[in-house]
C-alpha cells in the first residue's frame, strides 16, 4: 500500500515514524511540531499542533491507510466518530510505542489494514496482530476472494452470513464457470467442507448452507434463487471484446451496442477486461472514451497480427480498406488467447462486436 499516513505523537513514536519512513518512501510522515528536528521541510513532514484527534477526519480522507504509533483504547476512542463503511473506510492500524506489536484495527481485509500489517511487522520485526477469522484459519476471505485478479463482487448484501459459514466449516460450494483457477493461497489442502464445481447445474446436485459463485454468466432468476440466497456473486475479468466501428462512430452508440449484445449473449458487464481493436482505430474517440469509464484495457493491432489469426469468414472488403481480412473477430482472439469466439460477429449500426472469453 503506497497512500499511506505515519503518525506519532511521542518521542519514541517519532524516531520510530522517521525510521520508517525511508522504507516506506511514498508514505507521509506527520508529527507534532514540539518534536521537530529541524529536517522536517527536507524529509517532507509533516508537523502539527494541537490534539492529533483534529487531524483525524482529514487524514481518513486522504489516505488508504492511516498508521498509528498510539495507544489502541485512545485510537478506538477517537476514530469511532469517523467511521462510516467497511468499503469506504481506510486501513487502520496501530504499533505500541516499542514497536513490539502491529496491530490490524480497521478494514483489515477490503481495506488491506491486515497486509499493512504484515507489512510494518517486517519492517519492524514485530509482532503482528490480526484477529480476522479467515486470516488466523488461512481459508477463504469473502469479502476479498480473487481481489488480486480484479474479481468484483456484484452485490455485498450476504457477504457476511457466507463469511461466517466459511469460518465456521460448514458446507459451502464454489462454482467456478471462469477466471483465475490459483485462488487458493495456502500449503495445506482446501478443506473438506468446501466442494468445488464447474457450472451452477452441478452446484445444485450438492448440500451447502453457502455459495461462492464464480462466473461472468448472467443468472436466471431461479439460478439466483437457489444459490444466492446465501451466497456471494464474483464477476471475473475474462470476457474479451473485438470491436470494430465506422470513423466518428459516438461513445453513447458503442456502449449501448455492447451493452444489448452481453445482455442478449447471457454475459455480465462487470466481467469485461479489455476491449481490442485495429490500430487504425487507436485514437477513435469513441472507442477510447467508453474504455475510460469502465476502466477496460484498451488494445490494437496490426493488420499484419490480426491477420496472423485464424478466422471462419475473412473479408476481402474489409481488406481493401484495412489491410486485415476481419477486425473485431480476430482482435477478440488475439486479446484473449483462445482459439474459439462466444460470440463469431454482430453489425449493429456503426459497430462491430465480436466477444471471447478465457
Amino acid at each position: 500500500m503506497d497512500n499511506v499516513a505515519l503518525v506519532a505523537i511521542t518521542k519514541h513514536g517519532v524516531e520510530l515514524v522517521r525510521s520508517l519512513q525511508p522504507k516506506m518512501p511514498r508514505a507521509d510522515v506527520y508529527y507534532m511540531t514540539k518534536f521537530a528536528k529541524g529536517d522536517e521541510t527536507d524529509r517532507q513532514i509533516q508537523m502539527f499542533e494541537g490534539s492529533v484527534r483534529l487531524l483525524l477526519p482529514e487524514l481518513f480522507k486522504r489516505y488508504d491507510g492511516v498508521v498509528m504509533v498510539i495507544s489502541l483504547g485512545a485510537v478506538v476512542r477517537m476514530i469511532a466518530p469517523i467511521l462510516k463503511d467497511k468499503k469506504t473506510d481506510p486501513a487502520v492500524v496501530v504499533v505500541d510505542d516499542k514497536a513490539e506489536f502491529v496491530i490490524s484495527v480497521l478494514s483489515g481485509h477490503i481495506g488491506g489494514a491486515n497486509d499493512l500489517t504484515r507489512e510494518l511487522s517486517d519492517y519492524l520485526q514485530a509482532t503482528p496482530v490480526i484477529t480476522t477469522a479467515s486470516d488466523v484459519q488461512k481459508t477463504i476471505p469473502v469479502d476479498i476472494f480473487g481481489r488480486e485478479f480484479g474479481w468484483e463482487i456484484e452485490d455485498f448484501t450476504h457477504v457476511t452470513p457466507v463469511s461466517a459459514a466459511v469460518v465456521n466449516e460448514e458446507p459451502v460450494v464454489i462454482v467456478q464457470e471462469s477466471g483465475e483457477r490459483a485462488w487458493w493461497k495456502h500449503e495445506k489442502p482446501l478443506p473438506t467442507h468446501f466442494q468445488v464445481v464447474s457450472s451452477c447445474e452441478e452446484a445444485l446436485q450438492q448440500e451447502f448452507q453457502a455459495a461462492l459463485v464464480i462466473t461472468h454468466s448472467l443468472l436466471s432468476k431461479s439460478m439466483e434463487e437457489q444459490l444466492l440466497k446465501n451466497g456471494v456473486l464474483y464477476r471475473p475479468k475474462s470476457v474479451y471484446l473485438g470491436m470494430g466501428c465506422n470513423r466518428g462512430t459516438t461513445a453513447e452508440e458503442i456502449e449501448q451496442v455492447i451493452k444489448n449484445t452481453l445482455e442478449e449473449v447471457g454475459i455480465s458487464l462487470l466481467s469485461v477486461k479489455e476491449m481490442a481493436t485495429i490500430d487504425l482505430k487507436k485514437d477513435e474517440q469513441g472507442l477510447l472514451e467508453v474504455c475510460e469509464k469502465y476502466n477496460w484495457n484498451f488494445t490494437y493491432y496490426t493488420p499484419e497480427q490480426l491477420n496472423e489469426i485464424k478466422i471462419d469468414n475473412p473479408s476481402d472488403t474489409v481488406f481493401k480498406y484495412t489491410g486485415a481480412y476481419g477486425v473485431s473477430e480476430p482482435a477478440a482472439k488475439r486479446s484473449a488467447g483462445v482459439d474459439k469466439l462466444l460470440l463469431e460477429k454482430k453489425k449493429s449500426g456503426n459497430v462491430t462486436i465480436s466477444i471471447a472469453v478465457n
